[in-house]
Parts: structure tokens; sequence; C-alpha cells
């Protein structure tokens, strides 16, 4: 069964009569009434009765109709959103971030990807390390955000973005909340809360007993929303990473004495084709200018202004 015989076959059953049907279709009439006795000898029977001054569907016609017509729309849809895709109309981007980074590195660039194409598709997959190297190697992503991936498979490709510090989070209520930068022994008896999901928590809580710092408590948590709900309720102080996004409920401080810095990288599969949006995605993220989420934050407007001396 080839798709012109059942687009000749659609044609006729509209018009029902084979001259304007092959006048419809810009075919010479001997040739689309041949094309229909061939899709009729497949079919096992006639579709329809040549009657003048009008043709008729059998009843056979009449139950492949429906059959028929969605098989030639679907195979239209196919080709028309086949021909998009190659000519970069429709986007398709999978992407996996580490639980650890925050997706708001990638907002900015999410909005300029809408406006480069017409129809913007995406799939965000989360994990540990761990996972987005599984999923790199799986093809359910193309590109990876990570800090760092186990290199056991000699395919990853990776470039790194940026490279941050960490600093300390509490509630804007909290003794350290307006103190400027805190020297680590002021961490101490202070209840933390440990980011578990994070690959550098381990290397924190080190940091932090090499400063002896013998916190008055911790409570391992297991994702950044929960994080954020429970420093508002300052259950806890936190040490994050810079680029890390926190409400105006929160405050932030260095921490003179703690040198973490973690490197911020995009990893991609060597030698595997990457679709147009994921090729642009690339370009921006290898491109961007960080510093927006590397450097310090402009004080919020309900902290207290420095104290200004003027000598006599």
């Amino acid at each position: 069964m080839e798709m012109h015989q059942i687009r000749y076959f659609l044609a006729v059953s509209r018009t029902l009569n084979f001259t304007r049907a092959a006048d419809e279709c810009n075919v010479a009439q001997p040739s689309l009434t041949r094309a229909i006795k061939q899709l009729e000898a497949e079919l096992g029977g006639d579709l329809f009765r040549r009657e003048r001054p009008a043709a008729q569907l059998t009843e056979l016609g009449q139950r492949m109709h429906p059959l028929l017509k969605q098989c030639y729309e679907a195979a239209v849809g196919a080709r028309s959103l086949a021909t998009s895709f190659k000519g970069g109309k429709i986007g398709t981007l999978r992407i996996a971030i580490a639980d650890a980074v925050d997706i708001a590195l990638l907002i900015p660039h999410l909005n300029q990807l809408k406006r480069m194409f017409n129809a913007l598709e995406f799939r965000l997959l989360r994990g540990n390390s761990k996972e987005i190297g599984e999923y790199l190697k799986k093809g359910d992503a193309e590109l990876g955000i990570a800090v760092e991936i186990d290199r056991d498979w000699d395919r990853l490709d990776s470039w790194p973005l940026f490279t941050e510090s960490f600093q300390l989070v509490v509630n804007r209520c909290h003794p350290l909340a307006d103190s400027g930068p805190v020297d680590v022994e002021a961490l101490r008896q202070q209840p933390s809360l440990s980011r578990g999901y994070c690959e550098y928590a381990e290397r924190v809580s080190a940091a932090l007993r090499a400063g002896d710092v013998d916190s008055g408590g911790s409570h391992e948590v297991s994702c950044e929303h929960d994080l954020i709900k429970l420093l508002e309720a300052d259950i806890g102080m936190a040490i994050m990473p810079r680029s890390a996004s926190t409400p105006d409920t929160l405050r932030r401080a260095e921490v003179e004495g703690l040198d973490i810095k973690r490197t911020v990288q995009l990893y991609g599969v060597a030698g595997r084709e990457r679709t147009a949006v994921a090729s642009a995605v690339m370009k921006m993220l290898r491109s961007a200018d960080w510093q927006a989420f590397t450097q310090p934050a402009a004080p919020p407007n309900d902290a207290k202004p420095p104290l200004s001396i003027i000598a006599a």
C-alpha cells in the first residue's frame, strides 16, 4: 500500500468523480484509476461502484475510509514534523542537572532558546553525579551539568563553566545575619543543615571540623527546596555555593577561613550527534558570563548601611 494510492482514494471519496479527483491530484486519470485498482487488489475488494454520473463508495470503501484517512493524516503530520525538526523550527532539549546545581543557571538560556525556536520542548532530568553520567551514557540526556562525574566511561567530554566559593546562609533574624564576613570560629555550637544531595557535603563538614567547629547538632537535608524552608524557619545555618539562589528572607555571608571551591561543568558525549537545540545550548553555556551568579550580590534593601566615620 503506497501513500499516493491512499491520497487518490481520498480524493475520489471527496469528489465522487475520477476525472475531478485526477485534476485535484495533478495526475492523469489513467494513472489514478490504475492506482485505485492496485489498492483494491491489495484490500481484496472494490472500493467504489463506478456509476454515472458519480462514483459511489462500496461498503468496503465506507469502512476503509476513516482508517485510510487517519493513516494519511498521520503520515502527513509525521512528514511535517520531520521537516520542522530538520529546518530548526522545532527543538527538543534533553538535559540532566545535578541536584546540587541551581536550575536558575539555565533560565536565561531557556528564554533565549524560546526566541530561537518556534516550538521548544525540553526534558529536565535530576540526580546525583553518578545518575547524570548514566543519563548521558544511555542517551536519556544530550547534555549534563554537574560538578564531578566519575570518569569510568571514556566518551565523556567536559567543559568547565565557572568556579565558585561557598557561603554561610542563615535566616535574616539569625545573630550572624548582619555581621558581615564571619570567622569560621563564629560557627561553633550553631545548629547546621547539611546538603546531603551535594557531592561537596562531606568536604564542607571536613573543613568545618578542621576549623575546630563543633556544631550544635547537624540535620541532613535531601533537596534544596527543603533546605530553604528549614532556613526560613530558622532551624539552623547552611553552607551553600554562591550560585545557589536564596529568597530575601535569608542572609548570606562570607566565611573567613573556609577555603572550599567547586567547579560547575558542562558534560556531553564525544562522537554523538547533537540536535540543533543541544548545540545552541552548549555554545550559550560555554560563552556565558557567570559573574551574576558567582560575584557578591548587592545588599538587601533592609540591610543596615555601613557606619560612616569622618575624621575631624
